[in-house]
């Protein structure tokens, strides 16, 4: 490739690269063309796009700070998938693929600064909870508390208000 081509490549991924703060590796070697499509398929309908590039042009095309060090997953050939879709969730859905073809190799994950290498921090990704789910934690934790409270507080006014009816009835 010539230069200009090389420098081209390069402004094309790094304009896709810009906005993304994660990024899942995978090897697209031994996945045939139609399972290639169809995995693509699945991720698009998560909002998560597959790019598959040259190692030495995505550590080049890679000025985002926030992808600094997911350079260490670029081993081979290489597969970047990123997009709208959260790590946990792109992480599940590459075990699941997994399950379906063996041949599928996955180098790891890069999220929060943090490197999850190899099959095993696909794994250890995909435990973890998505952004909603980490929002529906959080709001149930804050909200368990409360509503001990309440009901504590209802709990002896309904035996109260139970009573007063049942002396109000008998009185008739």
């Amino acid at each position: 490739m010539s230069r200009r081509v090389k420098s081209l490549l390069e402004r094309e991924i790094s304009n896709r690269l810009k906005d993304v703060d994660a990024v899942a590796v995978i090897s697209p070697r031994g996945i045939d063309g139609v399972r290639s499509n169809q995995l693509r398929r699945k991720l698009r309908e998560q909002g998560v796009r597959m790019l598959v590039v040259r190692n030495t042009l995505a550590r080049r095309a890679t000025v985002n700070p926030r992808l600094r060090g997911f350079e260490k997953l670029l081993e081979g050939p290489s597969a970047l998938l990123y997009g709208r879709a959260s790590i946990p969730s792109i992480a599940r859905l590459l075990i699941e693929e997994k399950k379906n073809n063996e041949k599928l190799e996955l180098r790891g994950v890069f999220f929060d600064g943090e490197v999850y290498a190899g099959e095993e921090g696909v794994k250890a990704a995909s435990k973890l909870p998505t952004r909603e789910e980490a929002i529906a934690q959080l709001v149930s934790a804050m909200l368990g508390p409360g509503r001990a409270l309440a009901g504590a507080i209802r709990g002896p006014g309904g035996k109260i208000a139970g009573v007063l009816k049942t002396i109000e009835q008998r009185g008739k």
